[in-house]
């Protein structure tokens, strides 16, 4: 099984190629670059397997959670790619990319970044699966009581705001990277989508949304004013 894997939601635009279990080619580039540089990484990755579309037997992209806009990147450069060669094509959820050949059970933490301040956290207990997506300190007073847990992903302030509150953290590298070369090696195992259309991101937050400022004034003239005291005849 040949999968190209490509993701942009986990702070940085990566590709790789992974065949029967094994890295052929990979490519990382840190920063938010998907739309200037996504496509060129993925055919240097292609040129370095010494691989043409016709001999990939199918797609991988990363649906997030993650970054809003790269995840929106990956999935439509997925999406283009698997029609335009005739491949099919399958989403890879963070949480799962990132779990990747880690072997470490319940319970266990798994952190995917968002904007700034904000995190995704999947929750794997003896009690079931919570998932949770805002600011670091709200998502954490969601947890619950303390107690030991596992913790992989992009953690650094996570790791410290669980020991805050008594929690007893061991900290699991991730180990397949990048994180494309992750999304691959779940996809290979995975049913494609049925449809193209069944591949959706998982953003798990919104972005900040801001009201325009000319909104904002055209909503404060249209808004209903007091009436002042009437003014004396002949003023």
């Amino acid at each position: 099984m040949t999968v190209l894997g490509i993701d942009a939601g986990t702070g940085s635009f990566s590709a790789a190629v992974s065949g029967d279990g094994s890295a052929l080619a990979l490519e990382d580039l840190p920063g938010n670059v998907a739309l200037e540089q996504g496509l060129t990484a993925i055919g240097r990755v292609l040129r370095r397997a010494e691989l043409t579309p016709g001999n990939l037997d199918r797609l991988a992209v990363g649906i997030g959670p993650g970054s809003f806009t790269g995840v929106r990147i990956a999935i439509s450069y997925a999406k283009s790619l698997a029609l335009g060669w005739r491949l099919p094509l399958v989403g890879v959820n963070s949480f799962d990319a990132v779990e990747a050949g880690v072997d470490a059970g319940p319970p266990l933490l798994t952190v995917v970044r968002g904007r700034r301040g904000v995190i995704s956290v999947r929750f794997r207990s003896q009690g079931g699966e919570f998932r949770a997506s805002g600011y670091v300190a709200d998502v954490l007073s969601e947890l619950g009581p303390p107690g030991s847990v596992k913790v992989v992903g992009d953690a650094e302030d996570v790791l410290s705001g669980l020991a805050e509150r008594g929690w007893d953290v061991q900290y699991v590298e991730c180990a397949v990277l990048p994180t494309a070369l992750a999304v691959a090696a779940v996809a290979a195992s995975r049913e494609p989508a049925r449809s193209l259309h069944e591949v959706r991101a998982d953003y798990g937050e919104l972005p900040a949304a801001r009201i325009p400022v000319e909104k904002a004034l055209r909503s404060d003239l249209r808004a209903p004013r007091k009436a002042g005291p009437p003014k004396p005849h002949g003023a």
